[in-house]
């Protein structure tokens, strides 16, 4: 089965570069509305997964919120590198269990360059017609 399928182009994605500031990336989350973005370089390599709950222990750690000290604070120092992508030929079970630990699956190419996402969404729809075939 091909991935590709399911991949929502960079072009049409949210994404953060590392460069940014925290209070950039609490604009754009409040702006897009989402819970995840993916993180990458100027050269376009996937370099990790920042949340909304990623913001929000900054925010509680410091105990006199200022966003004007956020404009400073690099959003380096909040990525989830753990937030694992996948490569472009990679297969279903591979998509799938990556998929149940994260609310997108960041895809990457032979350079670990991004090139875009697989929703939950997608995974779901696609298994949602596998299913009615079956029937």
């Amino acid at each position: 089965m091909n991935i590709m399928h399911f991949l929502t182009p960079k072009a049409q994605v949210a994404y953060m570069f590392k460069e940014s500031t925290v209070r950039q990336g609490i604009e754009k989350m409040r702006y897009h509305g989402f819970s995840a973005i993916p993180v990458i370089d100027k050269e376009g390599r996937y370099v990790g997964t920042v949340t909304e709950g990623d913001f929000l222990w900054v925010l509680y750690n410091d105990q006199k919120p200022d966003l004007r000290k956020l404009e400073n604070t690099p959003l380096t120092s909040i990525i989830r590198r753990n937030w694992s992508a996948v490569k472009a030929g990679a297969d279903m079970a591979e998509i799938l269990n990556t998929a149940t630990k994260q609310n997108f699956v960041p895809v990457v190419d032979d350079r670990d360059m991004f090139i875009g996402i697989i929703t939950r969404k997608a995974i779901m729809q696609h298994l949602a017609t596998i299913k009615v075939e079956l029937i």
